[in-house]
């Protein structure tokens, strides 16, 4: 069977790369297993690998939905038992315990209560014996709750066919005791550097761009800015404390834009900021500081401008890529619009003047114009996402529906829009969260934070092959996307690599 998108090139290779940032890693002697945690982060998740201490080959992946805080290999079974957990800021200690099948691949939820527990220790004490040490279920009145914890010993007669759900409050029940919450995290490090000694913490390619003569651009989390030679090799890279986000290329390609990630709780201290670098050493040439929050964007007639987004990772980010236009969002009711637009997120845009500016453009509100309401279904609140402008004017453009449960089946989309009115051309939906997205004249391309990467015709939005990206067999997450030439893609992962890909 023909494979649509094939990985030809990987850039930012290293071994244990699936795994990103390490928190926590073990070995199993016996078997010649090392078992690595990542850090938790984008799309809250925290990848799990399990690698042969020889080849240091990957053998099995998965990502838990939580941060991971102990790992125990079973004795005799081709068994992992995992555990997970974090507070969520105002109550309950939530998590799992995982069992993951070293040959199958697949990872089993055994805590039935549906917050579960956030589990902080594992040993196994004999073939069928498992400690467990978790978090009180809550802090309510109990301060010590973040300092102690339950300690259980949970049996089994065959762990390879214990059931999901099938760990009850009695069978976790047990004494309270201290528990210490070491940090892994320096000892995984020295562990996966033992083993791989150009080993390197990489994670989260957030954009990626390609210049005329083959070089590479990137940014990532801790990484500013980094160019790769056609040959393969880095040849210099920007260290950040946070990391680069957007970049937008100069015309005669001898600098870059690139906006900077600053959380929300860090502006105070560190303002975002957008940079410009030299693209022959990564020199710092000019900076920008925004008024507020921004994401950087490309408009289409190759100057750079600011989008008001609201704070790194918000809802409202809008970044629309190859605009005519300054593309946002504003949550303010528009002139002379009654109640039923009040308080909704509106397309606001602002128009481009001439001459194209070489510093960005940040839209002034005398200027901006209302454009329609970004949800066109009534009653339905939409967050914000990628997107680009067509050639026609049209919008096309990633979001999904708020739902006070988090995101439901069916909820996430993919839309093209009418530049005029808002009104739906046609509207693509799935059940994961839109990561990236770029297109040209008769595709666009979108990646999901399940991995999958899905090709729409652009004029009616049917699928032309959807593919989960992998790498040597084993999973990647699109964090970055970029259309490089007709069915040529570049593609950032959240493990960063960068793969230079051919689509069918």
């Amino acid at each position: 069977m023909t494979v649509p998108l094939s990985v030809d090139r990987i850039l930012g290779d290293r071994a244990f790369a699936e795994v990103g940032d390490p928190v926590l890693a073990i070995t199993d002697e016996r078997r010649g297993l090392l078992a690595v945690a990542g850090r938790y982060g984008f799309g809250r998740t925290a990848p799990v690998g399990v690698y042969g201490t020889g080849d240091l080959a990957c053998h099995v992946l998965v990502r838990s939905q939580f941060p991971v805080h102990a790992m125990a290999f079973h004795p005799t079974l081709p068994l992992l038992a995992v555990g997970t957990g974090r507070y969520d800021g105002g109550y309950f200690f939530e998590g799992e315990l995982l069992l993951l099948h070293l040959e199958t691949g697949k990872a089993t939820s055994l805590i039935e209560h549906w917050t579960g527990r956030q589990v902080l220790e594992l040993e196994w004490l004999d073939e069928q014996a498992l400690r467990v040490v978790m978090a009180p279920p809550d802090d309510w009145r109990d301060e010590a709750a973040h300092v102690e914890g339950h300690v259980a010993v949970v049996r089994g007669t065959d762990w390879t066919a214990v059931a999901a759900k099938s760990l009850t409050g009695e069978d976790l029940a047990g004494p309270r005791v201290p528990v210490p919450r070491p940090d892994g995290s320096a000892s995984a490090r020295r562990t996966l550097t033992r083993l791989a000694p150009d080993w390197d913490a990489r994670r989260n390619v957030r954009a990626v761009e390609v210049l005329c003569d083959g070089r590479i651009l990137a940014t990532l989390d801790g990484v500013q800015l980094e160019s790769w030679l056609p040959s393969g090799e880095r040849a210099w890279v920007v260290p950040d404390e946070e990391g680069g986000r957007e970049i937008v290329v100069a015309p005669d390609e001898g600098s870059a834009w690139v906006g900077l990630v600053r959380r929300p709780g860090l502006h105070d201290s560190v303002p975002q900021s957008v940079v410009r670098l030299s693209l022959a050493d990564g020199r710092r040439l000019d900076s920008v500081v925004p008024s507020s929050f921004v994401s950087l964007v490309r408009c289409a007639d190759g100057r750079p401008a600011l989008s008001p987004d609201g704070g790194n990772g918000s809802r409202s980010r809008f970044p629309v890529r190859g605009g005519s236009r300054i593309y946002f969002q504003s949550t303010l009711r528009p002139p002379g619009e009654r109640d039923p637009y009040e308080g909704e997120r509106w397309v606001t845009a602002m128009d481009l003047e001439e001459p194209a500016a070489e510093r960005p453009v940040e839209p002034l509100e005398p200027s901006t114009r209302w454009m329609f309401p970004y949800a066109w279904a009534p009653g339905e609140t939409h967050f914000g996402g990628p997107g680009i402008e067509a050639a026609d004017g049209s919008l096309v453009h990633a979001g999904t529906v708020y739902h006070g449960e988090g995101l439901q089946p069916g909820e996430s989309f993919v839309v093209r829009r009418e530049a005029t009115d808002g009104r739906p051309r046609w509207v693509f939906r799935t059940d994961r969260k839109a990561t990236a997205l770029d297109g040209d004249a008769a595709t666009v391309y979108v990646g999901y934070d399940d991995g999958e990467v899905v090709a729409l015709d652009l004029g009616d939005g049917t699928v032309r092959w959807r593919q989960h990206l992998t790498v040597r067999a084993v999973s990647a997450v699109p964090t970055a996307l970029t259309v490089t030439a007709t069915d040529r893609l570049l593609i950032g992962t959240s493990d960063g690599r960068i793969l230079e890909c051919s689509a069918a």
